[in-house]
């Protein structure tokens, strides 16, 4: 319960403070290639659900 307000209570000062501490870590010229990993990440795991769902259903059926 306290997790969830704490969640709703990140406003644009918070968020602004966030980026500008990614920018500084990382610096400008990383980040966009860091996105790119997050991407076919996240790509490649959407992939890999559609690729588990008719695999549980062809499992099921044979019990």
């Amino acid at each position: 319960m306290i997790s969830n307000i704490l969640i709703l209570a990140i406003g644009a000062p918070q968020i602004i403070l966030i980026v500008v501490v990614v920018l500084l870590l990382f610096g400008g010229k990383k980040i966009p290639e860091l996105m790119k990993g997050l991407g076919s990440g996240i790509k490649e795991f959407k992939n890999a659900s559609k690729e588990e769902e008719p695999k549980k259903k062809i499992e099921d059926e044979k019990e």
